[in-house]
């Protein structure tokens, strides 16, 4: 199996549509297995979408070494290819002294190829100066190559790459010009996740189009040459090892409202012994099951649609009154809530615009609020359905979710700021719900304890 991991020189630099059309280009060929370095669920979709294989999150602030070996070996199981998207810059991360969260700290721990994406937009020989101290910044990081973007001419390309080249030693093996076709859909979260833009002609279209432009920019041959080769893993580890019975039913809320998933989820389920059911709640009825998860995702984007299934409203409300655990994350907790409001102004309202959800608790979310993003460390108490125990975790939204009724809180954060006032984790009967992402491998233990909470329920 070969492996190269692409990063950036600043975020912005471009490594997430080189990344995409390079995944989507050799996927052609070869089974192409994508990772994404941090918790983030809309570069994954993309990159799943392309390869055809489920991209997995690498994250060192929330997960343990042997947690990324894991994750890493489990998924390359049957790949030809390993391709790692880096996050933001090659060094940022949690800490301004230390790799942890970083790319960087990802590439050392697998040992992986690094091939840097720089930004080449209006310089030339300083793009030099940016290579050799991004070599010297950390010696055991091992960058084979480098990929120019934004070049706008022959010169350009060429006074840039002969001056890396002189300086350093390191290859250029692409240069991607300076155009609109570059890129990709934005949204105020970020890139529009695949699973939605997937049934747009207009979408992949421009998804294709990225793909072909890096190909005809970037020595493909050469950039397989600079990618390391080992042997491809063939043994799943053992928290991915499927039970050999399972006698618990998840709902798992999966629609173009929701689908803001760590990956790994949908295989440590079954180790758990839980058979994983998905539904729609922007089109089905709930499903039978023993416990539901609804996770995050843009039910902003599809409030009409979520508002007018009045069915799915009813059963969530009923499943949570009858104390059958539901868990839910960020746009699962706005579902939950009773009201949506979106102020206006935002994405063109010209008026505020109000949508019923399902009531599970009496608050109300607004739409836009503060942006807010950033990892979270925290601890849940003995009344959590998910157990009493340290976690750590990453929020990303730009709601506010405000209660009329009295309610406890079972996260108290140490980093991050959740709900309120570093309170998070909002419970009602054995409904937890919270802006607070979890990592099914690194917060196993608490995923355990609901499939166990699942089990019990009656």
């Amino acid at each position: 199996m070969k492996s190269l991991l692409i990063t950036g020189d600043r975020s912005g630099s471009g490594k997430t549509s080189i990344t995409l059309g390079i995944a989507a280009y050799l996927s052609r060929e070869y089974s192409v297995q994508p990772f994404k370095v941090a918790m983030d669920y809309i570069d994954p979709s993309y990159l799943t979408g392309v390869t055809g294989r489920m991209c997995r999150n690498l994250d060192s602030f929330v997960m343990t070494p042997q947690q990324i070996s894991d994750s890493y070996d489990n998924a390359c199981i049957g790949a030809d290819i390993s391709i790692t998207e880096g996050v933001r810059g090659l060094y940022e991360g949690a800490e301004a002294l230390s790799d942890v969260g970083s790319t960087a700290d990802i590439a050392k721990m697998l040992e992986q190829n690094v091939i840097l994406v720089i930004n080449a937009q209006s310089i030339t020989r300083s793009a030099a100066a940016i290579v050799k101290g991004f070599c010297a910044f950390d010696p055991e990081i091992n960058i084979k190559g480098v990929i120019l973007n934004q070049v706008i001419s022959e010169k350009h390309k060429n006074k840039a790459k002969t001056a890396i080249e002189h300086t350093t030693g390191i290859p250029v093996i692409g240069a991607v010009p300076r155009s609109e076709e570059m890129k990709l859909t934005m949204r105020h979260l970020g890139l529009v996740p695949y699973l939605e833009g997937k049934s747009d002609a207009e979408f992949l279209k421009r998804v294709e189009t990225v793909t072909n432009i890096i190909s005809e920019n970037i020595d493909m041959d050469t950039l397989l040459d600079l990618s390391k080769e080992s042997g491809a893993p063939s043994k799943k580890p053992e928290v991915f090892r499927p039970a050999e019975f399972s006698d618990v039913k998840i709902g798992v809320a999966v629609d173009e409202a929701f689908n803001f998933y760590y990956n790994d989820l949908f295989e440590v389920l079954p180790a758990l012994g839980a058979e994983v059911v998905k539904f729609s709640p922007v089109h089905d009825r709930l499903p039978d099951a023993d416990g539901y998860i609804f996770g995050g995702g843009y039910p902003e984007m599809f409030a009409g649609e979520l508002e007018k299934n009045t069915r799915m409203h009813e059963a969530v409300r009923e499943v949570s009154k009858n104390d059958i655990p539901l868990y839910a994350e960020c746009g699962g907790l706005i579902y939950l809530t009773k009201k949506l409001t979106l102020k206006k102004g935002w994405n063109g309202l010209e008026s505020d615009e109000k949508f019923e959800m399902t009531g599970v608790f009496d608050a109300e979310t607004k739409m836009p609020a503060k942006r807010v993003v950033g990892y979270v460390s925290g601890t849940s108490d003995k009344k959590c359905p998910l157990g009493a125990l340290n976690f750590k975790g990453h929020e990303f939204h730009h709601t506010d979710v405000r209660f009329n009724e009295d309610i406890h809180f079972s996260y108290r954060l140490s980093r991050g700021i959740g709900i309120k006032d570093n309170l998070d984790g909002a419970l009602k009967n054995k409904t937890l719900a919270s802006y607070t992402h979890l990592h099914p491998l690194a917060s196993g233990s608490m995923i355990k304890n609901f499939i166990g909470l699942c089990r019990t329920k009656y």
